[in-house]
């Protein structure tokens, strides 16, 4: 729960005074507690001091309609007692941009281990749910794409979704066939419907990727898939280029297709783009023009879903920092589960931490959650984020997280 330490000190052993900011709490942000809360609880005694934290006691409440005790936490405290915030957000903050643990061991001490902990079990918590807090701020259009990684020198992928300017989807997949793209995207669904049981995005925009496409149809039979222009536009430019004079031509005609003001004008720009680029162009670049021009059908969809992604710009401009974040860290060197729970605590604390000050952005949100939710509950993003993880299910905790 969102307070602060001297407000905390000062409530946790009145038990009147306490009550009061757990009922205040309940009625500002009724999300962060069960859904049955509203029928009133009961306090539930403390939890025996910890031998890490000592000065630090959390109490417990037990719920009227379910009969469950819940601990509550206060923000300014890590998980599992494993430190302050306020000592540990700022090394938490460099590590979404690469810095190796044993630089953060020797700029804010502790060991290389504690910070990877630290990390690993940031990353166990449930990404939808923690970055979506209602149901009905889930996006109903969707980008995904593979990031292409090693572990321990051998090749992988981060099937990766975006939607709303947040990462809501980083699950490591040891091949891109059909079944394992399946099997990594279907992380995002179950977290999705954990939040909303009934939810099924309209769009998704990926690039030609077959088996990106048919994981997401089995994922989602009555998905749309609009396929990336851009991607094709890039294959054209890559092409293209030598041809000097001609090129600023065919960019423009490839691009005035794609802002056409309805789709029977865009179909016919591309008709008209594949009969110029007959007379005029030939070998590699022809057939890379006549390809784009055979998918107008594909492309064509956009225009019936107005708010689907056309190009993946969005969903690039969130994987180029994760490429090199995992580029300045020489990408993973360990268990493959670990390789997971990190690109997901990466995905958190992309999500949550602040925009640059210097962003426009910035004038009107704090960052991507801030942007997606329209809240915020502390003005701190780690203590956010950890406010955040309240009534989310971890995927996994090890028997002793301290040791």
């Amino acid at each position: 729960m969102p307070i602060e330490r001297e407000d905390y000190e000062q409530i946790v052993n009145d038990t009147t005074a306490f009550r009061q900011y757990v009922d205040n709490m309940i009625e500002q942000h009724p999300e962060l507690f069960p859904a049955n809360s509203q029928q009133g609880y009961r306090l539930h005694g403390m939890h025996p001091a910890s031998k890490k934290m000592p000065e630090v006691r959390m109490r417990r409440i037990r719920f009227h309609a379910s009969d469950e005790a819940y601990t509550i936490a206060p923000s300014f405290v890590m998980p599992y007692a494993t430190g302050y915030v306020d000592e540990v957000e700022k090394a938490l903050f460099l590590r979404r941009f690469g810095v190796p643990y044993w630089g953060l061991t020797y700029v804010f001490g502790h060991n290389d281990m504690y910070w990877q902990r630290l990390v690993n079990h940031l990353g166990r918590y449930d990404l939808v749910g923690t970055t979506v807090k209602l149901p009905e701020n889930l996006p109903g259009d969707l980008l995904a794409d593979e990031k292409h990684i090693k572990i321990n020198g051998e090749k992988a992928y981060i099937a990766t979704t975006v939607g709303d300017d947040c990462v809501l989807g980083a699950a490591v997949a040891p091949k891109a066939d059909t079944e394992t793209l399946t099997d990594a995207y279907g992380q995002f669904r179950t977290e999705a419907q954990r939040l909303a049981p009934e939810y099924h995005p309209r769009t998704v925009n990926t690039d030609g990727w077959d088996a990106t496409q048919k994981a997401w149809r089995n994922l989602f039979p009555l998905i749309v898939i609009i396929e990336c222009f851009l991607h094709a536009f890039l294959k054209i430019r890559k092409c293209g280029k030598r041809l000097k004079t001609l090129y600023p031509e065919l960019q423009q005609r490839v691009w005035d297709a794609y802002h056409a003001a309805d789709v029977d004008v865009f179909r016919q720009q591309l008709n008209d783009l594949a009969q110029w680029s007959a007379q005029q162009l030939t070998g590699s670049v022809l057939e890379v023009v006549l390809k784009l021009c055979a998918k107008a059908p594909r492309f064509a969809l956009a225009f019936a879903h107005p708010t689907a992604y056309r190009t993946s710009n969005m969903i690039d401009r969130h994987m180029e920092p994760l490429a090199r974040c995992l580029f300045s860290a020489r990408f993973f060197h360990g268990h493959f589960q670990s390789a997971e729970w990190q690109v997901r605590a990466w995905a958190l604390f992309h999500n949550f931490q602040p925009y640059c000050p210097r962003a426009n952005i910035r004038q009107h949100f704090l960052s991507p959650v801030h942007k997606l939710n329209g809240t915020v509950y502390h003005e701190n993003w780690l203590q956010n984020l950890l406010i955040s993880t309240s009534m989310q299910p971890v995927l996994y905790v090890p028997q002793n997280p301290l040791e």
